[in-house]
């Protein structure tokens, strides 16, 4: 079955349609008026160049390097704090979820739920994400293939789920690095599937810093461009005012007063194409 027949309706975005759709914000919510402040910095640059986009933040990082690491501030809460942000600037939210319980709880307020790369395979974490009637971004596994996602896309079906799509953010290349091919992105919609690509996750070093996870963000970037360049239906990228004082993914994420320059990029490469 090919599920590409149709672009994605993302509460009043579409992923898929003429125009990239953007995913941009935090990578985990540290509270509330940061969270609302960041939403409207986006809101302001994106209303300004045209672009349509997601709001993304997760109200728990279960995947974090150190058990001593900031997790994040619970699902019940923190779908609802998205969900008021969301409703504030008028646009479409995102989170991740990791168990089937959480599927539950944030899809009676998210617009689009997130399967982490490292839970991808999670059977039922997908039917659960599946049966709930909201669009389901998964994200491709550092460890899978991308013909590897056809199983996937099978669950997702066989549960009654035609609406989702795949993100790739980098497959596993050595100890503490990753590399994105973007031989991956054409091969995903070869097959039929809606692709996003996610550059900040993708030049992640995991665990690269013994207790924590470093990275190149100064290559995001330069990775969102080649994706753009390549053909896909979204950019992912997480930003934040500070990076350096991050609760999470700081060495990674794009700063906010950067983010204008990058998508001006971005989209003048999707102007060149089509």
């Amino acid at each position: 079955m090919n599920v590409k027949k149709h672009p994605l309706k993302i509460g009043k975005k579409l992923l898929g349609g003429p125009a990239p759709l953007f995913i941009l914000g935090p990578c985990v919510i540290e509270g509330e008026k940061p969270l609302l402040r960041t939403a409207k910095k986006i809101l302001a640059i994106c209303d300004d160049l045209g672009i349509e986009f997601i709001f993304k933040a997760s109200y728990d990082k279960a995947n974090r390097t150190s058990a001593s690491s900031y997790r994040g501030i619970g699902p019940r809460e923190g779908c609802a704090m998205l969900a008021e942000v969301g409703a504030a600037i008028g646009v479409p939210v995102t989170t991740d979820i990791h168990s089937p319980e959480e599927a539950l709880i944030a899809a009676e307020l998210i617009d689009l739920l997130q399967i982490p790369a490292f839970l991808c395979r999670q059977t039922d974490l997908i039917v659960a994400a599946a049966k709930t009637g909201r669009v389901v971004n998964v994200k491709k596994g550092q460890f899978l293939a991308p013909w590897d996602l056809k199983p996937i896309a099978e669950k997702l079906m066989s549960a009654g789920c035609v609406n989702f799509f795949f993100t790739e953010r980098g497959t596993t290349f050595g100890y503490n690095n990753l590399v994105a091919d973007m031989r991956s992105l054409y091969w995903i919609r070869e097959a039929g599937y809606h692709i996003v690509f996610d550059a900040t996750h993708s030049v992640q070093r995991p665990g690269g810093g013994g207790d924590c996870t470093t990275g190149d963000g100064i290559l995001a970037p330069v990775l969102a461009r080649a994706a753009m360049a390549v053909g896909v239906d979204g950019i992912f990228m997480e930003t934040h005012e500070n990076p350096a004082k991050a609760f999470s993914d700081g060495p990674n994420q794009i700063p906010l007063g950067n983010l204008r320059k990058v998508l001006t990029s971005l989209m003048a490469i999707h102007r060149a194409l089509h």
